[in-house]
């Protein structure tokens, strides 16, 4: 059976741990294979980026496949062809489809119509592959996932989503503070919190941040809401990450951020320059999460 991972949903728990396991061997070992040797990939991307494709990329070299590369601009995706049929022409050439776009719906259509493996690259919904990539940088700084409290402050936006998805299979206190109006996806939240998952949600940054070992944010207007850019920034006032913020946080607590970060609205330079922050960590750990992902696949 072909498996997509679309969702942190579609590993089960004991994969995700899997993945977390795997993904530090190899990054420990500086992993090679030739386990898609003869394999070509197509990455369709309707959402710029800079870690999501380099990594993507870097990821199917190191296991020995090719790559293809295109944006709506190069391919029917921005006409009038319909995705379902996009989906069945991309699976006769390539055996796997690296997916960012808007819509989540656009990922399940790929899958419904498609017959080769589609990964989530990042949609609206979700960015399971950033938050995957970040519960690998955690356990680099604990292990013990049951002894950790993370906080996330600010956008109920994608990574939010799949940070709530993830307290589902790990044992971690999730901490989250969003303005009014601006929650994460309440079917979500409220699947994750019948499956047990520890989830507190507040309007108050402090108290999200209270006691955190993990201090996690985005930024405030993610790409295609540059339009509300004023209004979110009035919205998130007193929710950015300085060093006021961070004293309420555990002791020798890390600062985290998807990358790219706006200095100066959702975390301070100080912050983000300083010793706590963990940013590069997790960005190199796209590299070696999603290299453990595609094996998990095509295994």
């Amino acid at each position: 059976m072909t498996k997509h991972f679309t969702r942190i949903r579609d590993l089960g728990c004991e994969n995700a741990h899997r993945l977390i396991a795997r993904a530090k061997e190899m990054k420990d070992t500086d992993h090679r294979s030739d386990l898609m040797a003869g394999k070509s990939a197509i990455l369709l991307f309707e959402k710029a980026s800079t870690r999501t494709r380099v990594s993507f990329e870097t990821a199917l070299h190191h296991l020995g496949a090719k790559t293809i590369f295109m944006t709506p601009a190069e391919s029917q995706l921005g006409r009038s062809e319909p995705l379902k049929d996009t989906a069945r022409v991309l699976s006769r050439y390539n055996d796997c489809m690296i997916v960012r776009t808007f819509g989540q719906e656009k990922i399940e259509e790929l899958v419904r119509y498609g017959s080769i493996p589609v990964i989530n690259a990042l949609t609206d919904q979700g960015h399971p592959c950033q938050v995957m990539s970040d519960l690998l940088t955690i356990y680099e700084q604990n292990p013990d996932f049951s002894n950790i409290r993370v906080a996330w402050i600010g956008d109920g936006n994608n990574m939010a989503n799949s940070w709530i998805e993830a307290a589902m299979y790990f044992p971690f206190e999730l901490f989250m503070a969003f303005p009014a109006g601006y929650e994460p996806d309440r079917n979500m939240l409220g699947f994750a919190l019948q499956a047990g998952a520890k989830i507190y949600c507040t309007h108050d940054p402090k108290e999200a941040i209270e006691g955190a070992h993990f201090v996690n944010t985005d930024v405030w207007a993610s790409m295609g809401q540059e339009a509300e850019q004023a209004r979110r920034e009035k919205a998130f006032a007193g929710y950015m990450i300085d060093s006021n913020m961070m004293k309420y946080a555990a002791k020798g607590a890390k600062f985290m951020h998807c990358l790219p970060a706006h200095r100066g609205e959702e975390v301070s330079e100080e912050v983000f320059e300083s010793e706590a922050s963990i940013v590069f960590d997790q960005a190199e750990n796209r590299l070696h999460m999603q290299k453990a992902i595609l094996e998990w696949i095509f295994s």
